[in-house]
């Protein structure tokens, strides 16, 4: 079984797979201060639910926002699992074609859900991930990263702006009747949803103009089921495209290069450098 980990800023999201099935996912606040030990207790316990434990996990995938973290993760697998993380980035095979202009700048998360898209829907796409930042990624046809665009997420512009202003007031994030809002409460809701939804709209217009074709416009991130709603130039969500984008990757760098070295696994020396996986001598 695989163990799948996408650390953000924000949310720590985990999901199991057995196979190409996903058996459980599960969303962490995310913690820096955080040790391996304590989120080593908090995954068995979860994977528990599922009726599963650590022994069952026979690989790790992590994309990472959060350096400190990690090397926790990281530590983690090789402490409680006995494997090595498969740590993403552009120094791994990716599956898809990385052309910004530098490479080593591309998050991993959205690495991974470039071949999600390119594996799971269809190419060219746009790729819209609403989590602490709002992130456009364009997929071209031939499976390239063409390149981004960068917002301040939903959730984290609204916490600006009650941090920034004394009379404004946290509210709960649904679309309003109308978007002239009669009170502050619905003129707060109304910035918030249609304004994103028209930030959704206007850079996904600007995407396909340069992409050409017709693009497929995939929403995926905790905050997505709150815009998309508001707005129908999105195609499809999928709240699952990352976890199935580490599951592809893990198939391509690990599963892969097993398959021709027998029973061999491997132990992560950094991004993408491997080396034989330790034995734990049998229990007397």
């Amino acid at each position: 079984m695989l163990l799948a980990i996408d650390v953000g800023n924000t949310n720590i999201v985990v999901g199991l797979f057995r196979g190409e099935r996903l058996e459980g996912n599960w969303r962490l606040a995310t913690d820096a201060t955080r040790t391996a030990d304590e989120y080593a207790v908090l995954l068995e316990g979860l994977l528990g639910h599922t009726g599963n434990t650590f022994d069952q996990v026979s690989g790790v995938s992590i994309s990472s926002v959060v350096p400190t973290l990690t090397a926790t993760f990281r530590e983690l697998g090789e402490r409680y699992l006995d494997l090595p993380a498969l740590v993403v980035s552009a120094k791994i095979e990716t599956g898809v074609k990385i052309v910004i202009d530098n490479p080593l700048e591309m998050g991993a998360d959205r690495i991974v859900n470039a071949l999600a898209a390119l594996r799971m829907h269809r190419v060219p796409a746009i790729v819209i991930d609403f989590g602490t930042a709002t992130t456009f990624d364009a997929v071209s046809e031939r499976g390239e990263l063409l390149g981004s665009a960068i917002a301040p997420g939903l959730l984290t512009a609204m916490e600006g702006l009650y941090h920034r202003a004394a009379r404004l007031f946290s509210v709960e994030l649904v679309a309003p009747r109308a978007a002239i809002g009669r009170d502050t409460a619905g003129a707060l809701q109304s910035g918030a949803i249609f304004g994103y939804a028209g930030l959704v709209e206007g850079l996904v217009a600007r995407f396909r103009h340069e992409l050409g074709g017709d693009p497929r416009v995939i929403a995926t991130g905790g905050l997505a089921p709150v815009v998309v709603g508001a707005t129908d130039v999105v195609d499809v969500t999928d709240p699952y495209l990352t976890l199935h984008g580490l599951r592809l990757i893990h198939e391509l760098n690990v599963d892969a290069g097993m398959a021709g070295r027998g029973d061999a696994a491997t132990r992560g020396r950094g991004d993408g450098e491997t080396s034989p996986r330790r034995r734990v001598p049998d229990k007397p």
